[in-house]
């Protein structure tokens, strides 16, 4: 047979497979595509709908707006015939139940929108942010999700804002009635005035343990631990959310290939701990001590050139994230005790002034006060530990009585804790903490010579 010939049937051969594939293919694809797009949006609807009834208990997921700079929010719903929903949430301290709207429509794809306000919307405020990253942007949240379909028995939706997964699974009576929890979990994890001001992160990989430093913002619910080993600039960084029992954190801790996510409180050692296999584990727990010492304290050893540090009632200090609840506290008690129309307006300390070492208390509508301190050493623990030598000058006088609790912060045997942090406060002075060895007491301050 010529070539020609050959090449032709081979031609008539493979049209002839190809024409019996393809009927077996159309075949397939009216059975797949039996359905306009638009009925298979409005099955899909339905869908959605019947799902979002039939849960008795109703719907929680814990929302993780931008893993990348904040946590996670708890959010149970409850949905009913007629667009309504009940909806709490531990996105602050009101977990009440509060009723809305909602509907589920039709776009592109399905979407579940929550219509009218509740808790939910808090996150997609611009207006109401957590950190000066966010200002204009809110917590990056949504109230409109598009639905993927379901799995596993969740409900699977991705954010309108950000394309994330947002997973619904069926909630419980005992999610609604422990909501509350998470609040106290939160507490757990922040702390109060009569917890440690410092934290740290414990990483164990089953052969060897490495240490970082826990920053912690509780308004973004976001941490970035720094390595405390010398000279390295590892970070790690996580969102957090609060269940009744611990943490879910987002993204996972990666440890030796394990993914640690959920992390169960112990109150007896006050601490967080995420469990995986082999000894591996990663644990949140408090120091009593920085977990950096730094030798900043050595500016206020006497021999050292004249420093003055300053603490402003209505100016940028005041609203210092490092100032401690215990100190926001007893500057209160301050004003608390003094008479009516007195209020404190600064607190200063001066170190090898020409006048001596003094803390400088300043007031509207009355005199200023001073006392007068001695300065040493604490070498071993790199701190300053000030004691009493005078008020105003006089050594047979007592400490005033509205300034007792404060003070006491200051100056006693514990000694200071002084540090030189890496931020400003509007202006381009240095600002220093002054943070009690004894108590959860600090004080955010500029230095101003």
């Amino acid at each position: 047979m010529k070539p020609k010939n050959i090449l032709k049937y081979l031609m008539v051969a493979f049209l002839a497979v190809y024409a019996l594939g393809a009927c077996t293919n159309s075949t397939e694809a009216e059975q797949i595509f039996d359905q306009t797009p638009s009925e298979r949006l409005n099955a899909q609807k339905k869908e959605l709908n019947d799902a979002l009834l039939a849960s008795e208990f109703g719907w929680k997921a814990v929302y993780f707006t931008d893993d990348t700079q904040l946590g996670g929010f708890t959010h149970l719903f409850k949905f009913s015939a007629g667009g309504k929903v009940v909806m709490a949430s531990d996105f602050d301290d009101d977990v009440l139940k509060h009723e809305s709207e909602y509907d589920v429509v039709l776009g592109s794809t399905v979407s579940l929108v929550f219509t009218t306000f509740n808790k939910i919307h808090l996150l997609s405020d611009s207006n109401n942010y957590p950190t000066s990253a966010l200002r204009g942007k809110g917590y990056m949240g949504d109230f409109q999700f598009l639905y993927y379909g379901q799995e596993n028995g969740d409900l699977v939706f991705k954010s309108n804002r950000l394309v994330r997964e947002v997973r619904f699974v069926k909630a419980t009576q005992q999610d609604w009635t422990d909501l509350a929890k998470n609040l106290v979990t939160e507490q757990n994890l922040v702390g109060g005035i009569d917890k440690p001001l410092f934290k740290l992160l414990e990483i164990n990989d089953g052969k060897s343990i490495k240490k970082y430093e826990f920053e912690y913002n509780p308004l973004s619910r976001y941490s970035s631990s720094s390595s405390l080993d010398a000279g390295s600039s590892e970070v790690v960084s996580m969102g957090v959310g609060y269940t009744p029992t611990g943490l879910v954190v987002s993204p996972a801790l990666k440890v030796a290939g394990q993914s640690l996510t959920n992390f169960a409180y112990d109150e007896a050692s006050e601490s967080f701990t995420a469990t995986g296999t082999g000894g591996i584990s990663a644990s949140i727990k408090y120091s009593n001590a920085p977990l950096t010492l730094t030798n900043d304290y050595k500016i206020l050893l006497p021999g050292s050139p004249h420093a003055w540090f300053g603490y402003y009632v209505g100016d940028y200090t005041e609203d210092a994230p490092t100032n401690s609840e215990l100190f926001v506290q007893e500057l209160a008690g301050i004003n608390a005790s003094l008479p009516a129309g007195v209020t404190i307006t600064s607190v200063q300390l001066y170190l090898n002034h020409s006048l001596g070492n003094f803390i400088y208390y300043t007031f509207a509508g009355r005199a200023a006060i001073f006392h007068y301190v001695n300065v040493t050493e604490d070498a071993v623990g790199k701190k300053v530990i000030l004691t009493h030598k005078s008020w105003n000058g006089n050594t047979t006088v007592g400490t005033p009585a509205f300034l007792k609790d404060f003070d006491k912060h200051l100056v006693n045997a514990a000694g200071v804790y002084v540090k030189k942090e890496n931020f400003r406060l509007f202006y381009t002075e240095p600002v220093y903490t002054f943070t009690s060895a004894s108590s959860s007491f600090r004080m955010t301050t500029w230095k101003l010579n």
